[in-house]
């Protein structure tokens, strides 16, 4: 099999960071390449160097791509060789069509008039070849995340994509959704178009990469050869995190107390269309130094039952009530929902977690700025202060709090939206996907804060789509499918198939 990209001792600066050094990897054609690594190793700053975002004359080293040398100065011209990258945020227009979305850019005109019928045509035959059957008019809104993915990649394959690259494509889908991306991959794989994969989830990895690359602190620490045997993923964490990481959880011993949380018949209705059910009748408690877990596939109703509870959030016509200390408790919005000691730390924290612009010092205190404050000014003095005893006291890894959160690994994003709730000192913290995106080394960090939080009397509901995250961190579990709890077990009795059979049992 021969190489279709060799990049050759890649050095890529930042001010005072030096994010890639003399990092060197070769793709063969044809095959699945995976790039893992912790966040902040440099996996993306190598991918946007290849893909122009980072042009050339901004970092040194070579890339040699189907035998030539190449100085990309933009997208646009690693696209023309055949070279398409595709992010975790995908990058779609939701109220355009499939059609207008796979074209846009790229429109099939003549003399600047969109020929509308050969753009449809050519979009239901790239909707084929990724497994799609919606309409090439359907607007990308209709579209779950899972067709949104395979549109992005219909996209990709409109272009000519001979090396596809993509950034945690499964990161946001559910096990069916995923299952049907990595089969795809292995189909262009038959085909000859080589992949890219980044990914945290090393089974993914594990199942369909012939070639994982490690990288870690900028530097590629090795390359594992599948095909010769099968690669353990202790052997890619320890590559990773330069340790070995023996369990994966930290260990914990539960002290569990009296019931601090009761939600009683919670509904609530879609915030468009006000006759459909997206929490249907739903009821449980919460106990004192209690991590309750919330299962079920995507879909099921959780994030919207979380945003409800959080100041009424999401959703329209909601009915139920909430008992917080054995009283009832008005959490009709998001100040009154604090003010009640409840926290939510969003699934998607870079459009409602942190504003990304600002720095640490100002995004941690946002949630209690009368804390921070003199009168109606906050005192600058006290916000720093803050900011730097969370920095140190939950390892945000940054060289100064004046870091803006933008540039921070998502690991450490996930730590400061963390910080801005911890701050605020609730009783009751919900968080949803708290490890989404995140490598495992972050992860046992963000799962050693939950385990601190609940030994220290803090009561955590944990809402995340990884099973075997659910079943490693948390001591009870609700099961919700179709905006109904369908089941409730303790973790220790929990097994991954007991969960699934659970849905299937009640219909999903």
């Amino acid at each position: 099999m021969d190489t279709i990209l060799e990049m050759r001792g890649i050095t890529k600066e930042f001010p005072g960071v030096r994010a890639l050094d003399n990092v060197s990897f070769k793709v063969r054609r044809g095959e699945i390449h995976a790039l893992v690594g912790e966040n902040g190793a440099g996996k993306s700053t190598l991918m946007k160097v290849l893909s122009g975002v980072y042009p050339h004359g901004q970092y040194e080293g070579d890339i040699v791509y189907d035998g030539d040398v190449k100085s990309f100065s933009g997208i646009s011209d690693s696209e023309r060789d055949g070279i398409v990258i595709i992010h975790q945020e995908l990058a779609l227009v939701p109220l355009l069509s499939i059609a207008e979305n796979i074209f846009l850019g790229n429109e099939r005109a003549t003399r600047g008039v969109i020929d509308w019928h050969e753009t449809n045509r050519r979009t239901a035959q790239l909707l084929a070849r990724v497994g799609l059957s919606e309409r090439p008019e359907t607007k990308v809104a209709h579209l779950g995340l899972g067709k949104q993915q395979l549109v992005e990649i219909a996209k990709a394959l409109s272009k000519e994509v001979r090396l596809l690259i993509l950034d945690e494509p499964t990161s946001s889908l559910n096990e069916r959704d995923s299952d049907a991306l990595l089969q795809l991959l292995s189909e262009f794989r038959d085909r000859g178009i080589s992949s890219i994969l980044i990914s945290h989830k090393l089974n993914e990895v594990s199942k369909v990469a012939d070639t994982i690359t490690v990288l870690r602190d900028g530097a590629a620490v090795s390359t594992l050869d599948c095909a010769a045997g099968a690669v353990s993923e202790d052997r890619v964490i320890r590559d990773m995190v330069g340790r070995s990481l023996s369990d994966r959880y930290p260990s914990r011993t539960p002290n569990i107390g009296e019931v601090v949380m009761e939600v009683r018949n919670w509904t609530v209705h879609h915030p468009i269309d006000s006759q459909r059910k997206v929490v249907d009748d739903v009821s449980f408690n919460l106990r004192r130094g209690e991590v309750l877990g919330i299962a079920g596939l995507m879909g099921a109703g959780r994030t919207e039952l979380a945003m409800s509870l959080f100041g009424r959030s999401y959703g329209t016509g909601i009915k139920g009530e909430a008992v917080i200390n054995g009283e009832k408790s008005d959490i009709s919005s998001v100040p009154k929902a604090i003010k009640a000691g409840l926290a939510y730390a969003t699934e998607d924290r870079k459009t409602y977690g942190l504003v990304l612009d600002q720095t640490i010092r100002r995004n941690v205190p946002l949630a209690n700025l009368e804390a921070v404050a003199r009168g109606a000014v906050v005192d600058k003095h006290l916000e720093g202060e803050v900011a730097e005893e969370y920095r140190r006291k939950i390892n945000i890894k940054t060289p100064s709090i004046e870091q803006a959160t933008i540039n921070l690994s998502g690991g450490n994003q996930q730590k400061v939206v963390l910080s801005k709730w911890l701050f605020a000192d609730p009783d009751i913290l919900i968080l949803d996907e708290p490890t989404r995106g995140i490598d495992v080394g972050a992860k046992f960090e963000i799962y050693t804060i939950i385990r601190d939080l609940a030994a220290a009397g803090k009561s955590l509901i944990v809402i995340s789509s990884e099973m075997p995250e659910l079943l490693g961190i948390t001591d009870r579990l609700y099961v919700m499918d179709k905006g109904r709890f369908v089941g409730e077990m303790a973790s220790a009795d929990a097994t991954q198939e007991k969960i699934m059979s659970t849905i299937i049992k009640a219909g999903g």
